[in-house]
């Protein structure tokens, strides 16, 4: 097994890498990055590794690099980047057949009614506001969501939840835990009551595991918490 948890690179764009290999570059994403470009027109994160690496490299032209999965803007934590195009639809397999693993950290205010259980909507996505509704039966153009938490600290204030996704729905943890009267700090858009100051939602990638595209050996990739105040309390 490769864990390169505590191997990290910045470069001056205040990029995190976690982890870099001849077909695979993995960052640790920061709150307001956009993964992929969108119609803000912003710079999205891929632009951002595709400059690292070229200047890294000294490489002439383009760069290649896939996105293999995205994050919410608010979100922070890891992303996985392709950097050949033989690792690319590999790794899109790996994801599409659920065999990589993604394990999310979560700020709630309040206590959810379990210690750890399995939460599972029906999820409808309205594009006009960029915003999902759970339902507990099935209904037109909705989709199935499972998920499954546990209560893995309790701070003063907060509780911390460790989420693993079974689904990978538009907004599936925000709004899934919303539902059961667990909004995650800062979300205002499923009912916390107030906003983080920089924009971000307390919603963190924390670990991904998969098996490596060429090298067919086991990755493990933890990205660290964002450095302010309630995640540094929270246990590492």
């Amino acid at each position: 097994m490769a864990n390169n948890s505590r191997k990290i690179l910045s470069d001056k764009s205040n990029l995190q890498v976690l982890h870099e290999d001849n077909h695979i570059i993995v960052v640790n994403k920061r709150a307001g990055d956009i993964v992929q470009g969108d119609k803000t027109g912003d710079k999205p994160l891929s632009e951002v590794v595709k400059s690292y690496l070229k200047a890294k490299y000294n490489k002439q032209g383009n760069v290649y690099l896939g996105v293999v999965h995205r994050l919410d803007r608010p979100t922070t934590g890891i992303v996985l980047f392709s950097k050949t195009s033989k690792a690319l639809p590999r790794l899109n397999k790996l994801f599409a057949e659920k065999s990589a693993k993604k394990t999310y950290w979560a700020l709630v205010k309040n206590e959810p009614p379990k210690t750890e259980g399995t939460l599972v909507h029906w999820l409808k996505k309205n594009p006009k506001n960029n915003k999902s509704t759970a339902y507990h039966k099935k209904v037109e153009g909705s989709k199935k969501a499972i998920l499954h938490y546990k209560v893995i600290q309790k701070l003063d204030n907060f509780y911390l939840l460790e989420v693993d996704l079974e689904t990978g729905r538009h907004h599936q943890i925000r709004v899934q835990l919303s539902s059961i009267g667990c909004p995650i700090k800062g979300d205002l858009k499923y009912g916390f009551d107030r906003s983080n100051k920089d924009a971000s939602i307390s919603l963190h990638a924390r670990t991904l595991s998969f098996i490596h595209p060429v090298k067919n050996v086991e990755v493990l990739l933890t990205a660290p918490l964002p450095n302010d105040s309630l995640w540094n309390a929270c246990s590492s």
